[in-house]
């Protein structure tokens, strides 16, 4: 009978404490990746610690409620980590609960315990604004979105850096090459100063975050580096030397823009001429010029713009638009710098997935659903391609390659929740 009555008791108390262990396992699970995702949250490292277990403690609650098959659920730690970038979250909890039949071989009681483990990688990030002159009626929805986005990430434990752009570019903050946090205070005053104002110089604003997460030397790099794009227009110029007729003289590097016929300052994103004297001619609204380089070279040094060492980006190509060098006419000024722009943007977001970064495109307006002057894919075709993303035109779609992803914002009122779905998507491939 004893024999009996304990195999009854396991039965039934076993299982019961089986059913706890379960719920109870689910709640620390919960518990543990909701403090992982609070932990980006404060600006101290006791702030961030202290929103992870008060995350951790509510959804642990919410998971497991108090009595759950007569049980006394407890969460007994939530634990803080922080190593260099990356947080770790353990989380222990029980759940002592009396038992029925087993009193009879002296049982009282049993305790399921469980334990939850998240560990939150540590994240390099470039973000890049649009600031071109289509989003002026706009820029305070843009203002807010992108400062709420930045609110999303740990100020302490992730690095991040902020490039603005329109016909030129300009890194407003580099992101630190050794040290972790970033200077979200200064980043969020920065974005309240935004002009709105000239082109889209997509290339260079693309180039520049690569280039910026890339100056992160090897040994220090974060394991998820990504690069945040959001544009509402398709890509319009791109920085060159340019070699004019007037006087056979070379015209130092500038933004080069489809829709300004002119050379305007690389290094700022205001449209803001550079010195006219001697080389910035025009005859009937064309630029007077010889030819587009075959390679990109606004990044080349003054005197050696030609350096082959840097010839990264094709101008002068077949693949994937045909651009010939040829800008003498308004006509081809237009087509050239209009497809060169579409190439050289979609190319440096490939060049940026060979080297391991993410990127995640999004964009505004109705204008991206429209064809080019000059070629035929949209504008939002060309953000899936540099996000790589799965219904990206499958000439660009690479899927061995990262595949970030796009969101679309139709007006200005969509646009806080697309940068906020981007921000929830980079959290969680951070865990």
């Amino acid at each position: 009978m004893l024999v009996l009555l304990t195999m009854v008791g396991l039965v039934i108390d076993g299982g019961l404490a089986y059913l706890v262990k379960a719920r109870l396992n689910a709640a620390v699970d919960s518990a543990a990746l909701a403090g992982a995702r609070a932990v980006t949250t404060g600006n101290t490292q006791t702030e961030q610690i202290a929103s992870a277990q008060g995350a951790a403690a509510d959804f642990f609650n919410a998971n497991i409620p108090s009595n759950y098959l007569l049980s006394n659920p407890k969460l007994l730690s939530t634990k803080v980590t922080f190593n260099q970038g990356q947080a770790t979250i353990d989380v222990r909890a029980e759940a002592p609960m009396p038992v029925s039949v087993m009193q009879v071989v002296g049982f009282s009681s049993l305790t399921p315990v469980a334990y939850a483990q998240t560990v939150r990688r540590d994240l390099d990030m470039a973000l890049v604004v649009d600031t071109s002159g289509s989003l002026k009626n706009q820029a305070a929805a843009v203002r807010a979105s992108a400062k709420s986005f930045l609110n999303k990430f740990n100020v302490t434990q992730d690095r991040v850096g902020l490039v603005h752009f329109s016909s030129g570019v300009e890194n407003d903050f580099a992101i630190n090459t050794s040290a972790r946090g970033f200077n979200r205070a200064g980043m969020l005053k920065k974005i309240d100063s935004y002009v709105f104002d000239g082109g889209t110089s997509s290339f260079e604003g693309m180039l520049n975050a690569r280039d910026q997460l890339n100056s992160i030397p090897t040994n220090n790099r974060s394991t998820l580096r990504v690069i945040v794009f959001f544009s509402d227009g398709e890509p319009s110029s791109f920085g060159s030397y340019i070699t004019f007729t007037h006087n056979n003289c070379l015209y130092k590097a500038g933004a080069i823009d489809k829709a300004y016929a002119g050379l305007y300052d690389l290094n700022t994103s205001t449209l803001t001429p550079l010195d006219s004297t001697n080389c910035n001619v025009q005859r009937n609204g064309a630029l007077v010029t010889r030819s587009l380089p075959a390679w990109y070279n606004g990044r080349n040094d003054w005197w050696n713009q030609n350096d082959a060492s840097k010839r990264e980006f094709p101008i002068v190509t077949n693949s994937p638009r045909v651009v010939t060098a040829d800008i003498s006419t308004q006509t081809l000024y237009q087509r050239n710098i209009e497809r060169a722009a579409r190439n050289l943007a979609e190319a440096a977001a490939a060049k940026a997935r060979d080297d391991d970064i993410f990127v995640f495109t999004l964009g505004m307006g109705a204008a991206l659903k429209e064809a080019g002057d000059h070629d035929s894919s949209t504008g939002e075709m060309i953000l899936k391609c540099m996000a790589n993303v799965a219904d990206a035109p499958s000439n660009c779609y690479n899927p061995a390659k990262p595949n970030g992803m796009y969101c679309y914002a139709a007006t200005e009122a969509d646009l806080m929740p697309c940068f906020t779905r981007l921000a929830s998507a980079i959290l969680r491939i951070t865990k």
